[in-house]
């Protein structure tokens, strides 16, 4: 049995490369690209696009994807080690090819998908010439999607889509959605979904309006609250069965969580070196803000909370590569998602404490981090709803306690210890 923390020397270096590329070409990018997942931009396709090459390049392109699907298949645990990089930056993910929600549209396309699906919209995806939605959430049911009121119905070769979703992020760049439709209404609530490829340009799908976010400065706001009337996809556009939209969906939804708690990581890490930098450089009455002990407080737990969080994320990336079935950490992942609104909050607070005034200025990304911590604590299932799946997985198993009092109170124990080592105890008082 051995415990190892150290990282392979030949990924320690590629991760040191990635870490360089990232702050002096990938980071300035950032300032002028306004959204690094709109393909029909020309800005972004001319800085972009060659960083892309340069990852090619390097065979660092979408390193989540197996060698079948033009990635290098790293695992979920080494993922996370190079997504640590790339979560300090907006651009980064799309530069390396493994941007939400691309990456788990791609894995549910690669796993479920026809030849014809893969060929028309999976190849393109994973060569980021075009980029996809998840169309999932509905106006009125958000954590619990079994409330869903979007339907398909199976008319000849075609299935009919209506109803409404909402905040179907990047719909606005996309060429395709994956959605999800109540099509058996009679089964049992997880077996009542199914989930569908629609091209965006399809007639009958309408972007009621788009929904910008607190903290993000873009003129137009890219999470779209859309209207699919008598949507018309053919029957081959179905992925996986027939009511099996929420088996498809956590093929998806599993790894989404992790590979979003692995780019926290990162941005918790510039949050916490720009508190350091300035808790070192400013002065005020004679002294360093390093030198004050609340701010010397401040430092430390928020050291302690990120290095605490990502020993969680890496153990359960680990655990994921290990067991290669989500089902089974699921509790893990759950553990992540709860934790990681709270970590991103709490450092973004903090940082913005030890700038003063120019923390809470738009100069700085600390304000958009805080609404951010809120924006994870929803995406992909809310932080209360993991708590309770966490809860129910740490107690399923254990045995509840016979009797008035539980057999682990002092006297019980007590008695327990006395009876056991009677024979010593009556030896010791006769030698008395």
């Amino acid at each position: 049995m051995g415990w190892d923390f150290e990282t392979d020397p030949d990924v320690a270096q590629e991760l040191d490369w990635v870490d360089e590329f990232v702050r002096t070409e990938v980071e300035p990018v950032d300032e002028v690209v306004t959204h690094a997942w709109d393909v029909h931009d020309p800005v972004r396709n001319a800085l972009i696009k060659p960083l892309q090459q340069v990852v090619r390049d390097k065979n660092l392109w979408a390193c989540h994807l197996g060698p079948e699907l033009g990635g290098k298949g790293y695992g979920q645990l080494r993922l996370a080690l190079l997504n640590e990089r790339l979560g300090r930056s907006h651009s980064a993910p799309v530069v390396f090819g493994c941007q939400a929600p691309d990456s788990g549209n791609a894995e549910i396309l690669a796993h479920y998908g026809t030849n014809h699906l893969k060929k028309t919209f999976l190849e393109p995806l994973v060569a980021n010439e075009i980029v996809s939605c998840f169309s999932m959430t509905e106006p009125h049911g958000g954590s619990d999607p079994t409330g869903f009121r979007t339907t398909a119905v199976l008319d000849g070769d075609e299935w009919v889509i209506n109803g409404e979703k909402w905040f179907s992020s990047h719909a606005l760049f996309a060429d395709f959605l994956i959605v999800m439709a109540v099509t058996e209404p009679d089964a049992p609530p997880h077996r009542s979904m199914s989930m569908f490829v629609v091209p965006a340009d399809i007639p009958g799908l309408e972007r009621v309006r788009d929904v910008s976010v607190w903290g993000h400065e873009e003129p137009v706001g890219t999470h779209q609250y859309l209207r699919y009337t008598d949507v018309r996809v053919p029957a081959e556009n179905l992925l996986g069965e027939r009511g099996a939209g929420f088996a498809v969906a956590q093929t998806r939804l599993g790894g989404g969580r992790i590979h979003h708690a692995m780019r926290t990581v990162g941005l918790v890490g510039s949050a916490f070196e720009m508190m350091k930098r300035r808790a070192v450089s400013r002065t005020t009455k004679g002294e360093r803000l390093a030198d004050k002990q609340l701010v010397q407080e401040m430092i430390a737990d928020t050291w302690i909370q990120l290095e605490q969080f990502r020993l969680l994320v890496l153990r359960t990336a680990w655990r994921i590569d290990r067991y290669n079935d989500y089902r089974k950490v699921r509790a893990d992942i759950s553990a992540v998602k709860a934790a990681m609104p709270k970590v991103l909050l709490d450092a973004s607070s903090r940082a913005i404490q030890i700038h003063g005034s120019l923390g809470i200025s738009t100069e700085l990304p600390f304000g958009k981090w805080v609404m951010e911590s809120f924006h994870m604590g929803l995406a992909d299932g809310a932080t209360e709803i993991h708590k309770v799946n966490l809860a129910q997985a740490l107690l399923r198993g254990t045995e509840p306690d016979d009797g008035l009092f539980p057999p682990y109170i002092r006297p019980t124990l007590r008695a327990r210890a006395h009876d056991r080592f009677a024979e010593v105890l009556a030896a010791a008082a006769d030698d008395d």
